[in-house]
């Protein structure tokens, strides 16, 4: 078992870091809310008053974090974590950021001789608490090896997709098929509505038939067909809307920097800004609500 340090305990990295201990780790955790704090706290983990605190003695350091300049922030930045972990430390950062920071972290880690992945999840809160998230890992092979007994109290599907920064991208990718996933799920849903269809047997229809997919399998976004969907707790509980912007701009902002065609993925960003506008509190809400965009009776 492992003495790990954690480092960030929002609505991802919280039940993440429960898994890691109910699976006998030892942890060490800070965060700037109090209240996720003390909840790891009354699991079992020891609680840091500072983010350089939590690294000592430790094996293991894990990070998520909200974007890429709160890394960069942490580990080269004014707080340095990196120069106070140990040299046989292994680091794992599971933020959802952009590949360059990623990169700019573990050659800054590799400098100093230090083991360092990019290991962003797939899965969401829901699967964060079950321990079943996909992990997109970059880093060297070994490192990777290195990590998985870690990472499978986490998750279940574990890739490692290239060198330092391939994770960031592998999950920018994944999250822009994602969203126009969504947003084309729930036009041809609230079409099919409009047009005299109930929910049920449209969803039933499509789910064997060629326009099936992971939106329809198991998060339809028409509220009360799926009783453990967010679209059946108003939108609540799960992969909010903000978040998907910021991943949606990751990927176009790569797709601007390789020159890559990316015509459905600024779409879809353009659909969920406007649904983002709309209200003073869309952005807060799970990323399935864009089918309040289509239609009215649920907006």
């Amino acid at each position: 078992m492992a003495q790990i340090a954690f480092i960030g305990l929002g609505n991802m990295g919280a039940p993440m870091a429960i898994n890691l201990i109910k699976s006998g780790h030892q942890l060490t955790v800070f965060d700037l809310n109090p209240d996720a704090v003390k909840t790891l706290s009354d699991h079992g983990a020891t609680a840091a008053k500072q983010a350089t605190d939590t690294v000592k003695g430790a094996d293991v350091v894990i990070s998520m974090l909200p974007a890429g300049k709160h890394v960069e922030s942490l580990y080269l930045g004014e707080t340095a974590l990196l120069d106070a972990i140990s040299t046989d430390a292994l680091i794992i950062d599971s933020s959802t950021i952009d590949a360059e920071t990623a990169k700019k972290v573990a050659a800054a880690a590799s400098a100093q001789n230090k083991a360092f992945i990019d290991a962003p999840v797939s899965g969401g809160t829901a699967g964060a608490a079950q321990g079943t998230l996909s992990f997109m890992i970059g880093g060297e092979k070994s490192h990777y090896e290195r990590a998985l007994p870690i990472l499978k109290a986490m998750g279940s599907n574990l890739f490692h997709a290239g060198q330092a920064g391939c994770g960031q991208v592998a999950k920018m990718c994944n999250n822009m098929l994602l969203a126009i996933q969504m947003t084309g799920t729930a036009e041809a849903l609230a079409l099919a509505i409009r047009n005299g269809l109930s929910p049920e047997t449209v969803s039933e229809i499509m789910l064997k038939s060629s326009g099936r997919n992971w939106s329809l399998e198991v998060y339809n976004p028409v509220p009360g067909i799926m009783d453990n969907a967010p679209a059946s707790r108003e939108y609540q509980g799960g992969f909010m809307v903000d978040l998907m912007l910021k991943d949606l701009k990751l990927a176009l902002d790569a797709a601007a920097s390789s020159g890559s065609s990316a015509p459905m993925g600024s779409l879809a960003r353009s659909l969920y800004n406007l649904h983002a506008n709309q209200t003073d509190h869309n952005g807060q809400l799970d990323f399935s609500s864009i089918f309040r965009l289509y239609s009215k009776e649920f907006s």
